[in-house]
């Protein structure tokens, strides 16, 4: 029983990480591949990065965006969900 109460601070330490950095971190990466799985031509992407662009082309892990530049090609990997989310968020008035 005295072995118990010992590690009980280091055992609710662990089950408080989990909740609070381990479960919402794998909650985003998930939220993130559904994100890149349902991208589809035509919809308007900004990188990580801060590129700004309409994907042309779609391949299994690579899209083609057109930007005013030109078109690239990418990792599918490399298109932000939050700002892109933002991009094509109805505009609210202030």
């Amino acid at each position: 029983m005295e072995q118990l109460q010992q590690f009980l601070p280091f055992i609710l330490i662990l089950v408080v990480m989990y909740f609070f950095m381990i479960l919402p971190q794998q909650k985003r990466v998930k939220k993130e591949k559904e994100f890149e799985k349902n991208l589809k031509t035509g919809d308007r992407i900004i990188t990580k990065s801060g590129i700004h662009g309409r994907i042309a082309e779609l391949a299994d892990d690579t899209v083609v965006i057109e930007t005013m530049a030109g078109k690239l090609k990418m990792e599918r990997s490399a298109i932000s969900l939050e700002l892109s989310q933002k991009l094509n968020a109805p505009a609210t008035k202030a």
